[in-house]
């Protein structure tokens, strides 16, 4: 190896310990506001979650809490079977006990394979890739649907270190079982309360411009990416656009 070989060698070498140390820092720092804000969180808005609990078990009978297996993230996008990592992901239940689970699956085998006419259940000129008039959500879970309530929960699964605050959603196992490779980029970060996506039209973009969103954060995710989304959250979720 000549001598400016070697020195470009020891430059790349340099450039991408040190992108690796920019990236454990800012992983540090993230997990540290992830605990404090959601301890924060959960402090404050206790009272409004004995209101929802109490709505939840008056509506319909079964627990308040739904726990639903969810795909870690934090995984190499090229594992064999990254849907085998999973995780508890607490939502409070807004569907009856014990619905099936099918009638979501197929929408949503739909949904990855590009069926915009058989998913969009709005219109052309304002889409909304969601089931809705799902029969197995209850009259209460309607409502914390619609505000977004239903995802208080994961507060807990951020304070556990499963989640982030900030982050591509969660996917269901059955999801990642039909990712290809562009798809599982969104694996890369970890799993997200909120995220690019969320903030961007949430139920009214396509499949593919979902995965854009999540993957264009997961190859520009930063603090200033992070404090963007989490400051575009809150108009967001009080807009209720792409909320169902």
């Amino acid at each position: 190896m000549g001598v400016g070989e070697l020195a470009e060698a020891t430059a790349s070498a340099e450039a991408t310990a040190s992108r690796a140390a920019r990236l454990g820092l800012y992983l540090a720092v993230k997990r540290l506001l992830d605990v404090a804000l959601s301890l924060i969180a959960l402090t404050c808005l206790a009272p409004l979650f004995l209101l929802i609990a109490i709505a939840i078990k008056l509506d319909s009978p079964g627990p308040v809490i739904y726990r639903q297996k969810r795909v870690r993230g934090e995984q190499d996008p090229e594992a064999p079977h990254p849907e085998a990592l999973e995780f508890d992901f607490f939502k409070f239940r807004s569907m009856y006990a014990n619905s099936d689970p099918h009638v979501h699956l197929s929408f949503v085998r739909e949904y990855i394979n590009g069926n915009a006419s058989g998913t969009n259940n709005g219109s052309a000129h304002k889409p909304i890739y969601k089931m809705r008039n799902d029969p197995r959500i209850t009259r209460v879970g309607r409502i914390i649907r619609r505000t977004s309530l239903d995802e208080l929960p994961q507060l807990l699964n951020v304070l556990q270190g499963d989640m982030s605050l900030v982050g591509p959603r969660p996917s269901l196992p059955y999801e990642v079982e039909q990712y290809g490779p562009l798809e599982r980029q969104r694996l890369i970060p970890k799993g997200g309360l909120t995220g690019l996506w969320q903030v961007s039209g949430r139920t009214t973009l396509t499949f593919q411009e979902m995965i854009r969103l999540d993957v264009e954060y997961a190859r520009r995710r930063s603090p200033g990416l992070d404090l963007l989304i989490l400051l575009k959250t809150l108009p967001a979720v009080l807009s209720r656009d792409g909320a169902w």
